[in-house]
């Protein structure tokens, strides 16, 4: 395993998807297929239990038995990072405990959001301060207030970019990664939380990215990155302006649902979402292959 903090974060990171079988169970035979390809792909790592692997639909059993199976099936030199979402302290500070028990590298923090009104600066400062604090794993903010309704604001990461055990954050925020990319350091390194923005934040001075389009089609997402890390203007924002292209119609209408579609299409076992979630319709997933055909993307 790359052996710096840098090392560990610069890359391109799955949010891996959750699989399930027709009945809604996990389908761990389908993950298990995922994961080999993807340790494979070019990926330096995987979020496990993130948004895209519909965390909040899990019980704490079966999360654990995928990030359990995620960990086991990443290629030696790829690194997990382990999503915490509770609107409770001790359940994540439990859950930490647990997923560096399971060979876990980071914790991807997501805000509380049930009392977001409560979630002032001074709240989440103590929050994620003394998580860190407790934590046996280094810690990342996840700022996602489409996911739980809480912005982290500059100041706040600014405070918390200090603590030792703080490594960074992911930013899928709409507000604007260039808020959070001043706080580069090489103990705090800032990732983006979506392909639409990858290459002009690394050319910002981003680490990398999260990015849901690399469950279905990881090398593309691993080319833009390298053209980031590159510096490749020229190349850069042609591919990205294709990128973004792509990824609006897989993942903008239709979440985790449109990224399992996508998936399937490409060759990877999307499984079903569980409920409320729905499947795209026939329909849906015709467009869906012909935009992803016209890309040259599947044949």
């Amino acid at each position: 395993m790359p052996d710096t903090l840098l090392a560990r974060m610069a890359g391109v990171f799955a949010p891996i998807s959750t699989p399930f079988a027709w009945n809604e169970d996990v389908d761990f035979d389908a993950l298990a297929f995922n994961m080999e390809r993807y340790a494979a792909s070019g990926l330096l790592g995987y979020l496990a239990l993130g948004s895209n692997g519909e965390n909040r639909s899990l019980t704490e059993e079966e999360k654990l038995s995928v990030l359990r199976s995620i960990v086991e099936r990443k290629s030696k030199d790829q690194v997990v990072m382990a999503g915490a979402t509770y609107d409770a302290q001790r359940d994540t500070e439990r859950f930490l405990r647990q997923a560096a028990d399971l060979g876990s590298d980071f914790g991807l923090v997501l805000s509380p959001g049930y009392f977001r009104k409560q979630m002032t600066d001074e709240v989440l400062f103590r929050y994620f301060s003394t998580l860190a604090d407790s934590s046996p794993l280094p810690l990342l903010l996840y700022n996602a207030p489409g996911f739980c309704g809480v912005t982290l604001s500059p100041a706040l990461v600014g405070r918390l970019a200090e603590h030792p055990n703080i490594a960074g954050m992911k930013d899928s925020a709409a507000s604007g990664i260039e808020n959070f990319l001043r706080f580069e350091s090489e103990s705090f390194h800032v990732l983006a939380g979506s392909a639409n923005f990858l290459f002009a934040a690394m050319m910002g001075g981003s680490a990398g990215g999260t990015v849901s389009l690399a469950n279905s089609f990881p090398e593309l997402a691993v080319e833009l990155f390298r053209l980031g890390k590159a510096r490749d203007e020229q190349n850069g924002v042609v591919l990205q302006e294709r990128v973004t292209r792509i990824n609006q119609a897989i993942s903008g209408p239709y979440g985790p649902s449109g990224v399992k579609a996508a998936m399937t299409l490409a060759g990877f076992k999307g499984g079903l979402p569980r409920r409320p979630l729905l499947p795209l319709t026939r329909e849906q997933t015709e467009i869906m292959r012909c935009m992803l055909v016209a890309e040259g993307l599947i044949s």
